[in-house]
């Protein structure tokens, strides 16, 4: 994606030294574009748990780059493996939902494995895996775009070429990933091909994820976009101004429920009753393929109650941190939610579109059947 009109991805090696990971610090978006250097694997640990990152996708591939951080540090002994294994294991502990996280570290820890020969091969590898992770993550968004982009073009040409009006929650979007998002993929390929297209985009509390950086994002694209707060969805639908909800998701079982921001079940719910479809687009690495029942089983994350009772915004130039609730009173604050597969009108995927039941993903996917 551009970034006033450069290209940029959201991780990579430093151009100067690729011994060196770079991000883009999500914390201070839109205000600021701030470039974060990170070099030891406490400091990837810290920006994937505070958030300087976030998002399935990306969240994987920082991960993979945190293993290979972990092999350039690691002592160059029979101990090399056993660290690997231990900042492996810190590094599933910083974010418990996303089922990305752990599938990165353990491919890596896989690969490095595999290797025969000395430790400098070993860190070969971890860095190869580190790339490809990140590759692939954008080539599977990308594909999503090409695949999700059939169900805005039907909805345009059942409104005579009127603007689709698509609702969508948090950010799911480059900033999600390594390029181009998962459920913005389809939005960014319909734009291009100038199919009218205008998004709600909630502003998805506490974080306001969706109003600080889907918002940033689809303006650096020129994607027409408008910030709603996060009630309003049903109200749109209701009047007949939303054709379409597109979320993305941080872990979905194989039988298709959906873990998501916080407040996606209720969009959910609210699409089910007004006849709206629901979809979400994910790419094959945020499946899991173990659970079964997701409303029982994906563990949901409670982050510090601070992020809900304080608010961030710029204020006279600067940014600054307000207080919204009587400073004694407690917070809690869950951070996902799940919406179960009979509210899920499909899955669009790096392989196709499918039904959100255990058929329709084995269909894709049926190396998976056990």
């Amino acid at each position: 994606m551009n970034v006033n009109g450069k290209h940029y991805r959201t991780i990579w090696l430093s151009e100067k030294d690729e011994n060196i990971v770079q991000i883009i610090d999500q914390r201070h978006l839109p205000h600021k574009f701030i470039i974060e250097d990170l070099k030891t694997v406490g400091e990837v640990a810290r920006a994937i748990k505070d958030m300087h990152i976030r998002g399935a996708g990306l969240v994987g591939a920082t991960a993979g780059f945190g293993m290979y951080i972990s092999a350039l540090n690691a002592p160059k002994n029979d101990s090399f493996l056993s660290q690997l294994a231990t900042d492996g294991e810190q590094l599933k502990a910083t974010r418990p939902t996303a089922v990305n996280l752990a599938w990165a570290v353990d491919r890596q820890l896989e690969a490095i494995s595999a290797v025969d020969g000395n430790i400098n091969a070993k860190i070969a590898m971890a860095k190869e895996t580190a790339l490809a992770i990140a590759d692939e993550d954008a080539d599977f968004c990308r594909r999503l775009g090409e695949h999700g982009i059939s169900i805005i073009e039907e909805i345009s040409k059942a409104k005579n070429g009127n603007t689709v009006n698509i609702l969508t929650h948090c950010n799911a979007g480059w900033l999600a990933f390594v390029d181009y998002g998962s459920a913005t993929a389809p939005m960014y390929a319909a734009h291009d091909k100038g199919i009218k297209i205008h998004i709600w985009v909630d502003e998805t509390r506490p974080r306001n994820q969706g109003a600080r950086i889907t918002a940033w994002e689809l303006g650096q694209h020129g994607v027409p976009h408008t910030v709603i707060a996060d009630n309003v969805g049903g109200h749109l639908m209701q009047h007949g101004l939303v054709d379409l909800v597109l979320t993305g998701t941080d872990r979905t079982t194989h039988t298709g429920d959906v873990g998501n921001k916080i407040g996606t079940y209720l969009k959910a719910l609210a699409a089910k009753d007004n006849d709206i479809p629901f979809y979400t687009a994910l790419p094959s690495s945020t499946f899991d393929w173990v659970m079964k029942d997701g409303v029982k089983e994906i563990p949901i994350e409670q982050r510090d109650g601070e992020e809900v009772k304080y608010i961030q915004g710029k204020y006279n130039g600067e940014t600054v941190k307000i207080l919204l609730t009587p400073e004694d009173s407690p917070a809690a604050n869950y951070a996902f939610d799940v919406t179960p597969s009979r509210l899920v009108t499909g899955l669009i995927t790096e392989r196709g579109i499918c039904d959100a039941s255990e058929e329709g993903v084995l269909g894709l996917y049926p190396e998976k059947k056990k």
